[in-house]
């Protein structure tokens, strides 16, 4: 099957829109939650075979993985032979997987499991086995014949990189997989190969599309490797998990039922990692609604592991069928305030300590999105237990790299509710910032001018002066006494641009930290801006 050029690959694309223009009845949700499970490669790279899964399997089957939700296993790169057969369809490797990847996907069916594969789109894998660029259509009739329901598809190796070609080549992937019966799952990788470029529009642009085509895309790097010292010396697995939250945090509007932000694995077994730190991965993975795919050596975790990992009140947050991404409150430079609605009306709070000694955190009422309340009942959700507090939550002696997490109920649900907290540019990462020298961007303190209330009527407040309204004047911004006209609304765009309804311009980050309104551009990183989550985003 020779490979289809850039060139047709690109008009494909093109008349795509014009085909899916027809009315057409709208399928099930296939991932109405992110997804939980298990994949190899962080563990064991290319060391796989067929005892490595079918010994996962059974381990999470017996101490209690699967029943608390952990069900797709999932091969990752280098299952395959280094060359495709005489038609051109992919060959597993006979010698990692002597039973064949037919009996291995029934066997995992057997024991209650959904089965996953991994492939690239582009000309190689990241492993040097073949990629199926020009081979979507018999590769995905492989895999769904071979009884696999989930399909990652990977970044490496592309004729040319550009983001036209990422999106025509994993839209392709969208139709062809779509129209398996039943339907694969589909992982993208795409926007990991744009996320840390000198210009972020390309990245912006991607998270725009993965989530028309897919269930979950991993944004960024990859989770560490067992191995990672010998790619990456000088960075812990500490590291890579605030890397990939700090990517993540920027990304919350994307998210929504069905389709999913992916921060990559848990790999929770890395030998460096402390257990407050395994502990604080799994809750604020959990805390975003983010797929839970274990990467480590399932039949080795320990009772304190699969403890934590098996917490039915933080699965239940990541599983909550709003799909909402916690967002930040604030961030100080010691603690991280994170909050979001809940399907049944709760509220989640989630406060890690970045610091580096143990100590308590209080955060009022008002910072959480609750200022007409008094008295609230919480949840700890690692313990289990609740108590009343009053006007604030206070998160007691939390370990270095800690967190804690709680659920907050008895007050009436989501209409209690103001979206409140940082308003940040995600490309500079500069807040907005109300202070005696007016409204401005300023790195994160944590302070009250920096946590601002995201009403529904379209007007934004701080904290510091909640009579005051975010409003537009010519092309200054300035907060002033709220006055219901229309230049003090503001609309919240999927592109991430927060557009005043007088002028129809774009909140900006000029230079020096000066707020201004221009006209908005394509994705400009001085206009992209994280709002808090519960904000009403509209698509365009």
């Amino acid at each position: 099957m020779a490979v289809r050029s850039i060139k047709n690959l690109l008009a494909a694309a093109a008349v795509l829109p014009m085909v899916l223009a027809k009315p057409l009845a709208k399928p099930p949700m296939l991932q109405p939650t992110a997804p939980m499970g298990y994949n190899n490669w962080a563990h064991t790279m290319c060391g796989l075979n067929e005892s490595l899964f079918v010994e996962t399997a059974e381990a999470m089957l017996k101490n209690g993985l699967l029943a608390a939700g952990y069900n797709y296993i999932n091969l990752d790169d280098c299952w395959s032979l280094m060359e495709r057969s005489s038609n051109g369809s992919m060959i597993w490797n006979p010698d990692l997987f002597p039973r064949g990847l037919p009996w291995l996907t029934k066997h995992l069916n057997k024991l209650g499991f959904t089965a996953g594969i991994y492939t690239d789109a582009g000309l190689k894998s990241c492993g040097g086995y073949p990629g199926a660029f020009g081979y979507e259509q018999i590769d995905a009739e492989t895999f769904s014949s071979w009884g696999f329901d989930y399909l990652k598809v990977d970044g490496c190796n592309m004729p040319t990189g550009t983001e036209q070609e990422y999106k025509a080549v994993y839209g392709h992937w969208h139709d062809v997989l779509s129209f398996q019966n039943p339907p694969l799952v589909f992982s993208e990788s795409a926007p990991a190969y744009f996320a840390e470029a000198a210009n972020l529009t390309d990245w912006y642009s991607v998270m725009g599309w993965v989530r028309e085509y897919g269930q979950l895309a991993r944004h960024s790097r990859d989770s560490l490797v067992f191995n990672s010292t010998l790619y990456w010396p000088n960075i812990t697995g500490w590291d890579s998990v605030m890397f990939n939250y700090g990517q993540e945090v920027r990304l919350a509007r994307y998210q929504k039922p069905g389709y999913f932000n992916d921060p990559d694995f848990l790999n929770v077994d890395h030998f460096d990692y402390t257990l407050e730190e395994r502990r604080s991965h799994f809750a604020l993975w959990s805390s975003f609604s983010a797929p839970l795919i274990l990467s480590t050596s399932v039949p080795r975790l320990s009772k304190d592991e699969l403890k934590y990992l098996t917490n039915k009140d933080i699965i239940a947050v990541d599983q909550d069928r709003l799909g909402l991404q916690a967002t930040l409150v604030s961030q100080s430079g010691t603690w991280d305030v994170l909050t979001k609605n809940l399907a049944n009306g709760d509220r989640l709070l989630t406060i890690l300590n970045r610091g580096n000694v143990t100590a308590s955190h209080s955060v009022s009422f008002e910072r959480i999105g609750l200022p007409k309340l008094a008295t609230v009942q919480v949840k700890d959700l690692w313990t289990g237990k609740s108590k009343k507090a009053e006007r604030e939550v206070t998160a007691k002696d939390i370990p270095s790299r800690g967190t804690a997490i709680y659920r907050l109920s008895g007050f009436g649900g989501s209409k209690a509710v103001i979206p409140t907290g940082k308003i940040f540019n995600t490309f500079s990462l500069n807040t907005l910032t109300l202070s005696n020298q007016g409204v401005r961007w300023e790195n994160s303190t944590g302070e009250t001018g920096q946590v601002w209330q995201t009403e529904s009527d379209g007007t934004v407040r701080s904290l510091a002066a909640p009579s005051e309204c975010l409003t537009e004047h010519g092309n200054k911004v300035v907060s002033e006494e709220c006055s219901g006209k229309r230049n003090q609304h503001w609309d919240y765009y999927i592109t991430g641009n927060l557009i005043n309804k007088s002028s129809k311009s774009c909140l900006t980050e000029a230079e020096q930290g000066v707020v201004v309104v221009l006209k908005c551009l394509h994705l400009a990183n001085s206009q992209v801006i994280a709002l808090p989550s519960g904000v009403e985003v509209i698509e365009t």
